[in-house]
């Protein structure tokens, strides 16, 4: 077969139809594997039957060797495949790309959920601190606001507590000759104690309770009856949380106070004779009054600015906001503006203490009782009637209101303000 391999150069290995070997390609050693069945033609057979390892699939290798006299050497290459072999093969082959496409779908998910647990790690971190910060904000505008107005809290105390009978000049006098200018700002460090958290606790309470009702009830913007029911639970948040400061200072301020020691002192004496939950004295009427108090305060305030907003000058306002919003402070960026703030808070103020100014008087009388003499709300609201009339509930609302209205327009100025410098985000 010496005529079908000639090679026109013998560098060039590969033919078509197989691979032709020239005699110097291999040494003998390497044909002297395969056995000759004849001498005269140096040519042999070896098969090799070999299975996939992850299939079924038979191969079947014919190597033919065929030597011719001297002009080279052809190694032929036989494979033959059992057909329902190659069809196990292919399902195989399916089963192998299906097996890598759920792998890839299972660690798309994983990182998808890996991101998202991410996230929420970080949005839950974002939202504690935004708390903080709204918290702050609110307690930051609770201890100016009562800071300011301390001397008028001390004049509201005196015609509740003590039973002051004269006017209020001859008071003003009175607390001046006897105790000095500080004399009016007594007990404002352990009232702001109380009023801090109280106020931080109500501003930031009444603001998540009305986004969330908005939410549930899948409106775009609040509506005056999720003002309402938001300021009520606010108010009652607030007091079941802050009601024993409140009691403790009453204490203080009550004749005898001086001699307790301070905020431990009263603390202690309170809880040794009447026991711990005398602190909550008076828990249903600050209730009864809280409820309504936080409706009516942070639903006007609500309402007047909600009105103001939709107005043709609030929405010019907004729109000049938006346009101007990297040059302007942070007392410019107030959408009502600085005087409408302290305005319509002091609206809020003076109708929220107006409509419930009774059930403060009560809560105070109750707070002053000891434990041989107790009487619950109503006999403590039927005693006071019988002793002053009706206008005996109304005792002190003079000062009260005096006190409420810029306590209650600078709590609100200073907590919008703070809101924006602590770039508070709505809950």
């Amino acid at each position: 077969m010496s005529h079908f391999i000639k090679q026109n150069d013998p560098s060039d290995l590969f033919f078509p139809g197989g691979l032709f070997l020239n005699s110097d390609t291999f040494p003998t050693s390497f044909f002297s594997l395969f056995p000759s069945s004849s001498s005269s033609s140096k040519a042999s057979t070896v098969s090799c039957f070999s299975w996939g390892p992850t299939s079924r699939t038979k191969v079947v290798s014919v190597f033919s060797v065929i030597g011719g006299g001297g002009g080279g050497d052809f190694l032929s290459l036989s494979l033959s495949f059992n057909s329902r072999s190659n069809e196990d093969h292919q399902k195989h082959g399916r089963e192998s790309r299906e097996n890598v496409e759920q792998h890839e779908k299972k660690k798309v998910c994983e990182e998808e959920e890996k991101e998202n647990n991410n996230v929420g790690l970080v949005s839950h971190g974002s939202g504690a601190i935004n708390m903080t910060k709204h918290l702050w904000a609110g307690a930051v505008a609770a201890m100016v606001s009562r800071t300011f107005v301390a001397p008028l809290e001390r004049l509201k105390l005196e015609y509740i507590v003590r039973g002051e009978q004269r006017n209020l000049f001859e008071l003003i006098q009175a607390i001046a000759t006897s105790q000095g200018l500080k004399g009016f700002w007594k007990g404002n460090f352990v009232n702001i104690l109380r009023t801090a958290p109280f106020k931080a606790i109500n501003f930031y309470a009444y603001d998540t309770y009305r986004n969330k009702l908005t939410r549930m009830m899948g409106n775009e913007e609040s509506t005056n009856f999720e003002r309402f029911v938001a300021g009520a639970a606010a108010g009652i948040t607030a007091t079941l949380l802050c009601l024993p400061m409140d009691t403790i200072r009453t204490v203080m301020v009550a004749p005898g106070g001086e001699a307790l020691g301070g905020i431990v002192g009263a603390l202690r004496h309170v809880i040794k004779t009447e026991g711990f939950f005398s602190l909550y004295k008076g828990l249903v009427p600050s209730i009864i009054s809280m409820a309504p108090s936080g409706a009516v305060f942070y639903g006007v305030y609500d309402i007047l600015k909600t009105a103001y907003l939709h107005s043709p000058e609030g929405m010019k306002r907004i729109e000049h906001m938006k346009e101007e919003d990297q040059g302007l402070n942070a007392l410019e960026q107030l959408e009502l503006g600085p005087f409408r703030t302290l305005l319509y808070g002091a609206i809020a103020g003076c109708c929220s203490e107006a409509a419930t100014y009774p059930f403060e008087v009560i809560r105070r009388q109750l707070q002053m009782q000891v434990s041989t003499t107790r009487m619950n709300a109503m006999a403590t609201c039927v005693k006071i009637v019988e002793q002053g009339g009706v206008p005996a509930l109304y005792a002190g609302l003079t000062p009260s209101l005096l006190q409420v209205l810029p306590s209650a327009a600078i709590s609100y100025l200073v907590y919008e303000f703070m809101k924006i410098v602590l770039k508070v985000e709505s809950s």
